[in-house]
């Protein structure tokens, strides 16, 4: 078994770390640089940063914040919100960003995933897709999960293998925030479909749920946030439960 991921997720808005329920009642979980070099001296495998506001406020992520964060953490992260083009990228990797998350652009543009994997290599590119389940279907949603789109999540996430995403980040917006664990299903048959490493992200509530999430849904990563914000879970405990269950994973 490949070791597996343990990834904090700081969503921020207005330069704050926040964290809400199937994306609405926002509320502040404190200061990204302080909780990212805090992760990074827990042990964390990598850090993301979605600047959830970015889109739906038509601007740029704050360089100025990824600076700031890339001067205190030494593990590598992610950067998304905001994010329409190439010319975008440039600054945010100069900051110190690892690899940049894309989402709502590339659905309405998809050959931004190729434009990017061409110009910086497919393991700078994280396709980002929140998808809410509506009866059967995974229907893919942009705008920080606003906006229903006419995509699909399975057809959505191979077209975005195939134009060069290195990473998949699956947010499922029927778990986010509900700590009742991620949605397996879905998880196991992304790992059946690509052969790119696949993130679980949304519902995370106990160890348990990454135990599942990993053996079950055969995640290679996964993500949560006011879990760990919060304090009710610590990355070497959640780390040392996973290991004890047979999970492959750097301690």
């Amino acid at each position: 078994m490949l070791t597996k991921r343990i990834i904090p997720c700081l969503d921020i808005k207005d330069g704050r770390t926040v964290k809400g329920i199937n994306f609405i009642n926002i509320r502040d979980a404190g200061d990204p640089v302080e909780l990212g070099a805090t992760y990074a001296q827990q042990g964390a495998d990598e850090l993301v940063f979605l600047d959830i506001s970015a889109t739906n406020e038509n601007r740029k992520t704050f360089v100025e914040l990824v600076k700031d964060i890339a001067a205190h953490v030494n593990i590598p992260f992610t950067v998304g919100g905001g994010i329409s083009s190439v010319a975008d990228v440039a600054p945010l990797l100069e900051a110190g960003a690892d690899k940049v998350s894309i989402n709502s652009a590339a659905v309405k543009s998809p050959q931004l995933i190729d434009e990017l994997s061409k110009a910086f290599g497919s393991q700078f590119v994280v396709l980002a897709i929140d998808a809410r389940k509506i009866g059967n279907q995974w229907t893919v949603h942009t705008h920080g999960g606003s906006k229903p789109t006419e995509r699909k999540l399975f057809s959505w996430a191979k077209e975005g293998q195939e134009r060069g995403a290195g990473e998949i980040l699956f947010t499922s917006m029927n778990h986010d925030g509900t700590r009742q664990g991620f949605a397996i299903d879905p998880l196991s048959k992304l790992h059946e479909l690509l052969s790119i490493p696949v993130i679980a992200s949304g519902g995370a509530g106990n160890p348990q749920h990454f135990l599942e999430a990993f053996l079950m849904g055969k995640a290679d990563a996964a993500l949560a946030a006011s879990l760990f914000h919060f304090g009710e879970l610590t990355i070497p405990d959640l780390k040392s439960y996973l290991k004890s269950n047979g999970v492959t994973i750097r301690i």
